[in-house]
């Protein structure tokens, strides 16, 4: 079994533009390609883990959310990697998924599918109920300053119950941080 890297989408991957219900609205970090590709040329899974309320609350379709996973997924290849997996939850959060993030619904289900190590994965993203998620699912929790993370831990963070086991600037230090230690 392989550990994985299960990483949030909006704000952590892409950038935070409230709901992409256009395909001009995803715009991709940087060095979002650069961090999956480490990811996996160090034997962690590369895993996407997502909630997509718009779909439930009818903001967009489930076809333009899969169609935007698509076209993400043929530009890693294009550079050389890809996602091991990609999980999305379409429920609005009154709905009590048991996949929607801080559940660690997807997390279980990438794990029964993909076979990943709980115990030596982590979840990177921007908001507590990422960390919430991979806690549960037995993983490690990295939160991100890009995004909502920044704001969350100016404003929300000394009422977590516990705090991220790692927080970085963005996805690409976060990464390196987890392959290969801080930086001294």
């Amino acid at each position: 079994m392989k550990p994985a890297i299960f990483l949030d989408r909006d704000g952590t991957l892409n950038e935070g533009v409230g709901y992409v219900n256009h395909k001009s609205r995803f715009r991709l970090f940087p060095w979002t390609v650069e961090a999956i590709r480490a990811i996996r040329d160090e034997g962690f899974l590369a895993v996407m883990i997502t909630n997509q309320s718009g779909v439930g609350r009818g903001y967009f379709s489930e076809e333009l959310l899969r169609e935007i996973h698509e076209d993400f997924q043929r530009l890693l290849e294009g550079a050389g990697t890809r996602f091991d997996g990609i999980y999305y939850c379409p429920h609005r959060p009154d709905e009590g998924c048991p996949c929607r993030k801080p559940k660690p619904g997807m997390l279980l289900q990438a794990t029964d599918e993909l076979g990943c190590d709980l115990s030596r994965s982590w979840m990177i993203g921007d908001n507590w109920s990422d960390l919430e998620a991979g806690w549960s699912a037995g993983a490690r929790a990295a939160l991100v300053r890009t995004g909502d993370g920044e704001g969350n831990l100016s404003y929300e963070a000394r009422n977590w119950s516990r705090p991220p086991d790692l927080v970085a600037a963005d996805l690409h230090r976060a990464v390196c941080d987890i392959l290969w230690g801080p930086l001294r």
